[in-house]
């Protein structure tokens, strides 16, 4: 028995100092592939580690994800300040600081921020900012990330521009991520062409907001209406072959006053269909 636990301490012990074990990172997946067989080697198969990130991390990148189905205003703020400005504030201390600052008997009674509301908190911060009034020219020349309403799927609803680039409006939302608009769209849900800037100074502005490549890889509107109810795998035509192949045939009359063969003789595939008793 001696022998035996002695046998099984130096296997471990060599085993360990053989091979070099490292904590696998959380992030990482495995995938292996057979290596050329004509080539000697070790090890007929090579595996990888990848690393990897859940799309949602990228998708609400930069932004404060609102917690409250009425606070896309607190987060919209408290996305432009962290981005823009560079604080460092949570959605919670963004709300505590409008509801000091604000009309807080009007907050309470709106269950939503307005911009006079922001405009004072920020103050607060020891920042000058405004909400404006102007043309959508005005907004792309103006070269910041703002804060602007718009009445989107039957909501009002802020969101942070970030840039315009070929024909595309980019936004940080609160609510859906980093996602984009045509321009033409961006201007009909443009609330009163309202937009609220922070003013700060240019080598002080932070660049969190800035857009990147993964912003660019957008799907346009066209393709999404094209291909939204296209079943890919299993599509119309193929299931009805297969079930024509599955069924039995019977020669009817053509009653089909419309069709060109109208009265003639027609093949007509009889479906069989099964349950259990």
């Amino acid at each position: 028995m001696l022998e035996i636990a002695l046998g099984s301490a130096l296997m471990y012990y060599f085993a360990t100092e053989a091979f070099e074990i490292k904590k696998k990172p959380a992030e990482a997946v495995y995938y292996t592939e057979t290596l050329d067989s004509r080539q000697d080697s070790f090890s007929r198969m090579h595996r990888e580690p990848v690393l990897i990130k859940p799309a949602l991390e990228d998708q609400f990148r930069g932004i404060v994800r609102q917690a409250y189905d009425y606070s896309c205003g607190s987060a919209a703020l408290t996305t432009l300040l962290n981005g823009y400005v560079g604080t460092q504030l949570s959605e919670q201390q963004t709300m505590n600081g409008l509801l000091k600052f604000g009309e807080t008997e009007k907050i309470i009674e709106r269950r939503s921020f307005s911009l006079l509301d922001m405009k004072r908190f920020v103050g607060a911060l020891g920042l000058e900012s405004g909400g404006y009034k102007g043309e959508f020219s005005d907004l792309v020349t103006q070269a910041q990330p703002a804060i602007v309403p718009i009445s989107y799927a039957g909501f009002k609803h802020f969101v942070v521009f970030k840039a315009y680039k070929n024909g595309r409006v980019y936004v940080a939302d609160p609510a859906l991520g980093n996602i984009s608009f045509d321009e033409q769209r961006f201007k009909d849900i443009w609330e009163n062409n309202t937009l609220f800037l922070i003013n700060v100074a240019p080598e002080n502005r932070k660049k969190f907001l800035a857009l990147q490549d993964s912003d660019l890889r957008h799907v346009e509107d066209a393709t999404v209406n094209r291909y939204a109810f296209v079943d890919l795998q299993y599509p119309q035509f193929y299931m009805d072959k297969i079930a024509d192949k599955a069924s039995t045939i019977r020669l009817d009359k053509n009653l089909n006053e419309e069709s060109e063969n109208f009265g003639k003789p027609t093949y007509n595939f009889l479906r069989l269909y099964y349950k259990s008793k």
